[in-house]
């Protein structure tokens, strides 16, 4: 019973400390019973919330390095009674039968008045006086106590270690001893201060002889520590108190000396009056108070379906202990959560076009700790920490929001007309080149013309007057007046083509001013007609006189083909070698029906007209042609006949 007083006065210790407050920033509080989700207030604003706080090593399996019962044994000890000597008893040890079993299961079983069950180790004489009892808790907890109940004298020299990566290494959580220094080269109860709240301590204060049983040694994780006021603002304490597995060590058990006993003991037969009991640990209830760590953002913890333990996590984070945030939403980084501030992680920010982020240190602090998410791989065109702009080539669709898929639309800048890929972000606008205009670049302004350049792609054309066709009678004429002998008859036929001295196909490619002459450089594609020196497929030069072109008669422009017409009255001066189109020839823009058609023209001039040949030989004879091209014999004083 005392036993029993000596953990409650413990616990009641604990729950009246300052941080034990359910108001107050301490992780132990007492569970929150609200009609909601205890994460989360009546608003559905974020909380602290915190699993309840249990016996975590209770059903626990712990490993033991020594058990008694294999093979059967036989043990003594005394047992103090109120005002009388003690009495020594005696009992059979033995693994085989449950009667007589003390295995390591009863160290985490129910413990009460009516289920006293003790895990026992062998007898030591003769053994190591070393003896290891490792829990296992499957998970990490933020413990506050450790205790032992013995059901033998407690050890003389015991040491508690923690682990907080599942027994991979080990760390001195305290030491009990007579003899602190030479056991443990600790000095016994040192004063504990900021500079070693997380140091393990030695102290001679639970190894007293009395009781003989059920005596207890309870370790209090946090009382007496200066930080323990404070925890939440304690990295220190909480590493302190987080446990993955327990270990404790017995190094040394009580040395009795022969006490006063009752006269009964001269009749048990393991030998004669004032003969010592035999060694051995024994401990009854071990424990192991605190809470599933789940740093403040999960109010219980769940077995998933391979048993193992986890937090059931809230705040938009995730992990075994709720350590850590949740994938996109790392706009600030990951917190415990404390009484004031629940801490969640908040989602990036990306406008519907991202499923991944980051989270940038230097971005978080330049916005005075407000939002650090970067959005990755920004989808629908959009680009930008928070993909909140269009994308090099692409202009925001003012009429659609920023978070619609299609909020971006492509700039299509032309890749000769324009001076970049991107456009203005509002408009759409493309940067155009000199003398180019249009949304997208595409035409030449007014007063410019296609060149063959794809640096200058449209050139100035120079303004000149026309001139006119002057009489000794009328004033100078218009381009209406000057053009009007070919406005709107541009059609070809059989008699138009036989008019003229040649019909070509050209290709036009660029163009420069010489004087008052243009000069084109045209490609000729196909000759269909060529009077006079013959006309091969190439590269020609154009020439058409700046007040025809002033006037668009013609009209010629760059990159386009044209069937022109022409006659060889009007060929060009030894200075402007090429062919020549004024405002007399026929330059029509080319359409490839045409070609069957000029085709058919070149056969039936070819077949109305008469060979060279033939023409020599007749002339010969006196014989002449026509204006129409019929040949006919001319009787000259009867020599035909004769």
């Amino acid at each position: 019973m005392q036993s029993f007083r000596n953990l409650l006065s413990l616990l009641t210790l604990f729950h009246t400390l300052p941080w034990a407050s359910s108001h107050s920033p301490n992780p132990f509080a007492g569970p929150q019973v609200t009609p909601t989700d205890p994460c989360y207030d009546e608003t559905g604003a974020a909380r602290r919330c915190i699993p309840e706080f249990i016996n975590a090593a209770f059903g626990q399996e712990v490993s033991v390095s020594s058990v008694c019962g294999r093979p059967p044994s036989r043990s003594c000890s005394l047992v103090e009674r109120d005002d009388r000597p003690a009495v020594r008893t005696c009992q059979v040890c033995d693994a085989s039968d449950p009667r007589h079993a003390h295995p390591a299961s009863y160290l985490t079983d129910l413990n009460s008045a009516h289920n006293l069950t003790c895990w026992q180790s062998e007898n030591l004489q003769g053994s190591p006086l070393n003896v290891t009892l490792t829990l296992s808790l499957g998970k990490k907890f933020e413990i506050t106590y450790v205790s032992l109940q013995f059901c033998s004298p407690r050890p003389e020299s015991l040491a508690i270690y923690k682990s907080m990566d599942y027994g991979r290494t080990w760390t001195p959580y305290q030491f009990y001893s007579s003899q602190c220094r030479r056991m443990y080269n600790r000095p016994n109860k040192a004063a504990i201060t900021k500079q070693n709240e997380q140091e393990a301590l030695c102290t001679d204060g639970h190894t007293d002889l009395y009781p003989l049983s059920g005596g207890l040694i309870a370790f209090s994780t946090l009382d007496g520590r200066p930080s323990g006021k404070d925890f939440d603002s304690s990295p220190v304490l909480q590493d302190w108190v987080t446990v993955t597995d327990i270990r404790v060590v017995f190094s040394r058990p009580q040395h009795l000396r022969a006490l006063p006993m009752s006269g009964r003991e001269s009749e048990d037969p393991l030998g004669p009056p004032g003969m010592l009991p035999t060694y051995y640990y024994a401990v009854g209830d071990f424990q192991v108070g605190g809470r599933c760590k789940c740093n403040g953002h999960a109010s219980r913890c769940m077995r998933e379906k391979d048993g193992k333990l986890v937090c059931e996590c809230k705040h938009n984070t995730e992990g075994p202990e709720c350590d850590r945030c949740k994938p996109f939403h790392y706009d600030r980084p990951w917190q415990r959560a404390t009484a004031k501030e629940a801490n969640e992680c908040l989602p990036c920010n990306c406008n519907l076009h991202a499923r991944r982020c980051r989270f940038n240190m230097e971005l978080y602090k330049l916005s005075g700790r407000k939002s650090g998410g970067v959005c990755m791989n920004c989808r629908h065109n959009t680009a930008g920490r928070h993909c909140h702009y269009c994308k090099e080539g692409f202009y925001r669709d003012m009429g659609k929001p920023i978070t619609h898929r299609r909020a971006c639309k492509a700039c299509d800048c032309h890749p000769v007309g324009a001076a970049g890929k991107t456009c203005n972000q509002t408009t759409g606008q493309c940067p155009c080149k000199d003398g180019v205009t249009g949304i997208t670049c595409n035409r030449c302004a007014k007063g410019y013309q296609q060149s063959r350049s794809p640096v200058a792609p449209c050139i100035k054309i120079p303004v000149i007057k026309p001139t006119a066709v002057i009489s000794t009678t009328e004033e100078p004429a218009d381009c209406d007046s000057y053009c009007k002998p070919l406005k709107g008859n541009l059609k070809i036929n059989m008699k138009k083509y036989c008019k003229k001295d040649y019909a070509v196909q050209v290709s036009v490619s660029d163009m420069e001013t010489v004087g008052d002459w243009a000069k084109f450089s045209v490609s000729l594609m196909s000759v269909y007609k060529s009077r006079g020196e013959p006309l091969k497929r190439g590269d020609h030069l154009l020439w058409v006189h700046m007040k025809d072109l002033a006037c668009k008669c013609p009209r010629i422009q760059m990159g386009k083909r044209f069937l022109i017409l022409g006659t060889s009255e009007g060929a060009a001066s030894p200075e402007h070698p090429g062919l020549l189109a004024d405002k007399n020839s026929l330059v029509i823009q080319w359409r490839d029906i045409w070609t069957r058609r000029l085709r058919k023209f070149q056969r039936k001039e070819k077949k109305d007209s008469v060979p060279r040949s033939m023409l020599r030989g007749r002339a010969a004879l006196g014989s002449e042609v026509t204006a129409d091209g019929v040949g006919r014999l001319l009787n000259i004083g009867g020599a035909a006949g004769g």
